[in-house]
């Protein structure tokens, strides 16, 4: 354990504290595609003690320009089965749960209550309000990311001081808008899905000033970060 993480015991302001938290902590990863892949490598990785994989969907020859957590041979698999072997083999010390089904009215107060962070790796407005309301109401931090061609964004909901998904993009926003594929380049999610990764483990270890009440937004075509006030 003190070789595995031997990078993470040398940063001054988190070192072997940090890691302990993170051993302890667990997180909801909603949806295991582009945004997912790399926030489940990287949370799975570091350390995390429990990790919950949530989607319905199967691997598809689209999917592999940028779903990192995948390969040709598990074509017409479970994502979160296939994702789980992979993650497993990763790290064998993290506790992974999946479920291959959709996040629903249902059934989000009672998988939601059971992590300390949700991570928001769908790609829909509906199950972006849903969990949404739910860690408001249950003040559970809510790491959102969304992607688009060579952009996307960023940043941290219900959460402390911070306020809500449904603050920055009321519901008329999204009756305004169709949830409709869009093109994207395959390396984008990555870079996103790796600052949703490290915003969780700054939330849960307590380490660094995370994004609340900012909204980071990315434009890689010409390389420009930008952080706006929200709220």
């Amino acid at each position: 354990m003190e070789e595995r993480y031997n990078r993470h015991h040398l940063i001054p302001d988190f070192g072997e504290a940090g890691q302990e938290k993170l051993k302890k902590a667990s997180a909801l990863i909603v949806g295991v595609g582009g945004l997912g892949s790399p926030i489940a490598l990287y949370l799975v990785a570091a350390g995390i003690g429990r990790i919950g994989l949530i989607d319905n969907d199967i691997v598809s020859l689209t999917n592999l320009q940028r779903q990192i957590l995948y390969r040709e041979s598990q074509l017409d698999s479970s994502k979160v089965y296939e994702a789980s072997k992979t993650l497993q083999q990763l790290n064998s010390e993290c506790v992974i749960e999946t479920y291959p089904y959709r996040l629903t009215e249902e059934n989000a107060r009672k998988l939601i209550s059971r992590y300390d962070i949700v991570l928001d790796g769908c790609d829909n407005f509906e199950t972006r309000y849903l969990i949404d309301e739910v860690t408001s109401e249950s003040g559970i931090p809510y790491v959102y990311g969304s992607i688009g061609e060579f952009h996307g964004q960023l940043s941290v909901f219900n959460y402390g001081e911070a306020g809500s998904y449904s603050d920055l993009y009321p519901k008329e926003f999204a009756g305004e808008k169709k949830n409709l594929p869009s093109g994207v380049i395959g390396s984008v999610p990555g870079v996103v899905g790796s600052l949703q990764a490290t915003e969780a483990i700054k939330i849960l270890t307590g380490f660094g000033k995370p994004l609340v009440n900012e909204l980071l937004t990315l434009d890689l075509k010409n390389m420009e970060f930008k952080k706006l006030q929200i709220g």
